[in-house]
């Protein structure tokens, strides 16, 4: 693992999780006596490589500053958008005077807290050879079908080439910020930062994730993540 660079964390938590429904959003939702985000940030905040860890939470966020995970000194918070890739942009900006251009930035989902850290290993360890950055990523295992907009079939997808996208999605840097920034000035959505690498022709590597990193979305994902920390912890 190169010494000279920095490995930053960005954490997009300023979403309001509507799909899960309830009162809070899902990232607070406490599973096994802490809440999703703090068994997210677990999985970072021990590891000597990592710089910092930068949460991007709501303006309106009246939940974070409750945590006794916010007030340790490794972390620190910057105003989320009402988009994800707005809040990690937001975090870019907010390391800029701090990151170098070659640093490693890994950006991960508030609400996928069953990684592992084996799973953390192979990422920074294999991608940190190239020069622009990759993500994990699941082989499809289902036949897959395009669909037009009356839910009919239009095709069947070759899945040889179709795979799942999960974080962390590690990535330079400077090359980063520009394509996030770039795809924001074009009024391109993104749906992570991979795309907007895509979008600045770079070609992010591929790296095998896990079955169990999970991002929670629905009630049902709560039991899952039950069953994941009764067999880490």
């Amino acid at each position: 693992m190169p010494k000279s660079y920095k490995y930053w964390v960005i954490i997009p938590a300023a979403g309001t999780g509507q799909r899960m429904g309830g009162d809070i959003p899902k990232q607070y939702v406490s599973v096994c006596g802490k809440t999703v985000i703090e068994h997210t940030i677990n999985n970072f905040i021990d590891r000597k490589e990592i710089e910092s860890i930068c949460v991007s939470i709501s303006k309106s966020d009246k939940y974070w500053s409750t945590l006794p995970i916010s007030k340790n000194k490794k972390i620190f918070t910057t105003v989320g958008g009402s988009e994800r890739y707005q809040s990690v942009y937001n975090g870019l900006s907010a390391i800029k005077d701090e990151a170098d251009n070659d640093d490693w930035v890994l950006v991960h989902d508030a609400v996928r807290p069953c990684l592992t850290k084996s799973v953390i290993d192979r990422l920074i360890t294999e991608i940190s050879s190239d020069v622009v950055g990759g993500i994990l990523a699941l082989p499809s295992t289902e036949t897959m079908k395009r669909i037009n907009d009356r839910n009919q079939i239009e095709e069947t997808v070759n899945r040889e080439s179709i795979w799942r996208a999960q974080t962390p999605q590690m990535f330079k840097y400077g090359k980063l910020f520009s394509a996030i920034k770039k795809a924001i000035d074009e009024n391109i959505f993104i749906t992570d930062e991979a795309m907007a690498m895509e979008f600045s022709n770079y070609k992010p590597v591929v790296i095998l994730g896990d079955e169990n990193n999970i991002k929670i979305t629905h009630k049902i994902d709560l039991k899952q993540l039950e069953l994941f920390l009764g067999r880490v912890i």
